[in-house]
């Protein structure tokens, strides 16, 4: 007999406190048939590993008294979308935040007449046993379930605990205080958490829930109004200039400018035609697409997004994994230090134990002092709330990380790796110079398009050549034709006729009474005569790692048209940007000759270049850096770069424009969406923003809980200050995590060096 190990995810609402992570897994992990239990804070998620029913699980959770969401009937990047986001709608949504709000009014009188004037009436201890009894009920219940599941003692048992023992000793509203206090900000907490919780999956708003589909009947184009759930892969769909696109596809009528930022990050628009691949949630500009659908909606990029951002967020990084097992420890060694402390003075120094007519109420009153303070709340949130952060301000950038540990790993490298072509470089040959017979003015080769020469004899010669490559799929005819429809010279000249190509030679084509002859330099040293400069031009060319192409008419040389694998635009910005965070350790590794290498090294910034290197060299070359310099990343187009990704401590792909981005989602540990290498400086600096701020949070939260432990002890603090401080720390490190999420790019570069 065996059984087949499932996986679920469900979802948990309402679990506000750090330490509910620990009692949710425990009272899981002891039920037949599971094999592991993880539960993630910062997203609510719970992964269940097992021979168990997903239908068990939910009925044992319900039974627990947790708020449970079955994801397998709704689409896990769709739900919860509309939860109230303002604070006042979030705890009147809620029965334990009501039942807070009615023991805050309670406990009012209490504090006016008890705490602040010193009188203490009948009535006024009854009010705050109305807030002890408002705001504790679901505390204590939550206390209760974690003592006979689990076996437990969480945060709501030490204060169910405190609570109790402050009624004993008479200060009934020190006791309803200590609840409302915990109460209000376990929903505070709550609040905060949710807001960061349901960050990335807000993107979905952007996506348009309708599209206009195009039907053909009876001759005749009908739009359709459908949903977007109920459109089909190769279904047609019309977007007007202004309009979202809502769904991912293949342009098949129509050219316009579309912005991709909402997904890529791009702060440029890109030009869409015919055949080009679109993004849902990408804004139309000014022309009117026809768009063929390639994935239906839930399979879409950015719900595809959405979901790998979710799941990076179950992968936790090392540093939190550190704070959970410490966690673990802290608290039952305070718990001890609790008893000691209300038990060893009075039993051998002969203070007093339980004195209810004393300010201080004794050493009975210092040890439920330190209970209170002693669940390490704010030092577990401080840490999966951070990443959380950090990981959709990412994702809304145009960056995915794939894990908590990726991030913390990308932290600490001390050395990147770059793959050449299609990484800072287009990865496609562009027109870097002209050179027509008859144009006087000196060609430079330039890698930028923009600073081609323009004359009348070089426009000719483009127009010209581009009249023979207009039908070939060459990668160095399409480059030809590109840049004539640059110039605006794509109808000078009619597509040529008789168009032949001859392998190793070129392509020869008739245009008007003339033969014209495209083809290579070594082709026109044995065929056709030309010019001595070009000829030694053609030759310096090809040793800086230059592709030449030479062009006749009627037998008579017109030039020469140089190529090239274009630099990125911003590659050497963003090289620059690397330096400035303190990463000088930058090395190129291509399968390039080393001299075209040294080439593209110049133009980049990077002076550590290795050239001719096949796949299984650059596995070997990475292996070395990390020997010598320790933690290396690798930045490669995702594709072909895969063994080295994978041999790296952090793989980085870039997904380009589109053509390698769902590879690259798939397989990379980072993925730069977009084709603009200045998003690798911003993710390094997001990376070491959120180690500092999960360092200064660590911090804070132990600096607090030591010095509450002391002055409670001292004598010189109350129990509902020690609450106060304990839940004004979780507040302030889970805000100060939040903080990344709305980081701008220079902000974040401030924190990480700092």
């Amino acid at each position: 007999m065996w059984s087949t190990n499932l996986e679920h995810t469900i979802r948990i609402h309402g679990t506000d406190c750090a330490c509910d992570a620990n009692a949710i897994e425990d009272a899981i992990r002891t039920m037949e048939g599971v094999q592991s239990c993880e539960f993630n804070l910062a997203t609510g998620q719970m992964q269940v590993v097992g021979g168990i029913s997903r239908e068990t699980l939910l009925t044992h959770l319900k039974e627990q008294g947790y708020d449970v969401v079955d994801q397998q009937h709704q689409s896990d990047t769709m739900i919860n979308l509309h939860e109230p986001v303002d604070f006042l709608r979030f705890m009147w949504g809620r029965s334990e935040s009501r039942l807070a709000i009615l023991g805050g009014l309670l406990i009012l009188p209490g504090v006016i007449f008890g705490e602040l004037l010193g009188q203490h009436y009948p009535l006024v201890d009854l009010a705050s046993i109305g807030a002890l009894v408002a705001a504790g009920l679901p505390i204590a219940r939550s206390a209760w379930l974690s003592l006979k599941t689990s076996f437990e003692i969480n945060i709501n048992v030490l204060m169910t605990i405190a609570a109790v023992g402050a009624v004993l000793l008479g200060a009934y509203t020190e006791a309803g205080m200590v609840m409302v206090l915990f109460a209000i900000g376990e929903a505070l907490e709550g609040f905060v958490a949710n807001r960061a919780r349901h960050s990335i999956r807000s993107l979905v708003d952007i996506v348009p829930s309708k599209a206009v589909v195009l039907r053909h009947r009876g001759g005749q184009v009908h739009e359709e109004h459908i949903q977007v759930e109920a459109i089909k892969v190769g279904d047609v769909f019309l977007v007007k200039p202004g309009e979202q696109i809502p769904m991912d596809g293949r342009v098949v009528a129509g050219a316009s400018l579309v912005n991709q930022a909402p997904i890529t990050g791009e702060g440029r628009l890109v030009e869409k035609v015919d055949r080009s691949e679109v993004l849902a949630g990408s804004i139309n500009g000014e022309g009117a697409l026809e768009i063929e659908v390639t994935r239906i909606a839930e399979d879409n990029t950015i719900n595809r997004l959405i979901k790998m951002v979710e799941d990076a967020q179950e992968k936790r990084a090392p540093v939190q994994r550190f704070v959970d097992r410490f966690a673990r420890f802290y608290t039952p060694i305070v718990v001890l230090l609790a008893v000691l402390v209300a038990i060893i003075p009075p039993l051998f120094f002969g203070q007093p134990f339980f004195n209810p007519t004393s300010g201080s109420f004794g050493w009975f009153y210092r040890g439920l002092g330190l209970l209170v303070v002693a669940c390490p709340c704010a030092l577990v949130i401080s840490t999966p709330v951070s990443i959380i952060s950090a990981i959709s301000n990412a994702a809304r950038n145009g960056v995915l990380i794939k894990g908590g540990s990726h991030l913390e790993t990308l932290s600490r490298v001390k050395m990147i790796a770059f793959d050449k072509t299609g990484t800072l470089t287009d990865g496609r040959p562009s027109v870097v110079a002209v050179r027509a017979i008859d144009c006087q003015a000196p060609a430079l080769v330039t890698h930028s398009v923009e600073q081609v020469h323009r004359c009348k004899g070089c426009d000719d010669l483009i127009a010209l050549a581009s009249a023979v490559e207009r039908q070939s799929e060459h990668p160095l005819a399409q480059a030809i034709v590109r840049e004539a429809a640059r110039r605006g010279l794509k109808d000078r000249y009619p597509a040529a006729e008789m168009v032949t190509a001859q392998v190793g030679q070129g392509v020869t084509g008739q245009i008007g009474k003339y033969q014209v002859t495209i083809g290579s330099h070594r082709h026109f040293d044995n065929a056709i005569t030309h010019p001595q400069g070009h000829c030694l031009d053609a030759k310096g060319d090809a040793m800086s790692g230059f592709t030449t192409v030479m062009v006749s008419e009627g037998g008579r040389f017109r030039g020469t048209i140089i190529l090239a694998d274009k630099v990125r635009q911003h590659t050497r910005q963003a090289v620059t940007m690397l330096k400035r965070a303190g990463l000088t350790n930058l090395v190129m590794l291509t399968g390039d000759n080393q001299a075209a290498a040294i080439a593209i090294g110049e133009r980049t910034g990077i002076t550590d270049v290795r050239g001719e290197l096949m796949p299984e060299d650059k596995v070997s070359a990475v292996e070395e850096l990390q020997k010598d310099h320790g933690i290396v990343a690798m930045v490669g187009d995702g594709i072909n770069d895969a063994p080295a990704l994978a041999t790296a401590d952090v793989g980085i792909a870039i997904g380009g424009a589109l053509g390698g981005t769902a590879q690259a989602m798939e397989t990379s540990d980072i993925t730069l969406m977009s084709d603009d290498l200045r998003q690798l400086p911003y993710v390094y600096n997001l990376s070491r923003a959120a180690m500092h701020t999960i360092r200064f949070n660590m911090s804070l939260s132990l600096g607090i809980k030591l010095a509450f432990i002391l002055i409670v002890m001292l004598g010189l603090g109350t129990m509902w200050m020690a609450v106060l401080a304990d839940m004004g720390t979780s507040l302030l490190v889970t805000l100060n995590g939040v903080r990344l999420l709305h980081q701008s790019t220079n902000s974040i570069s401030h924190i990480s060096r700092a």
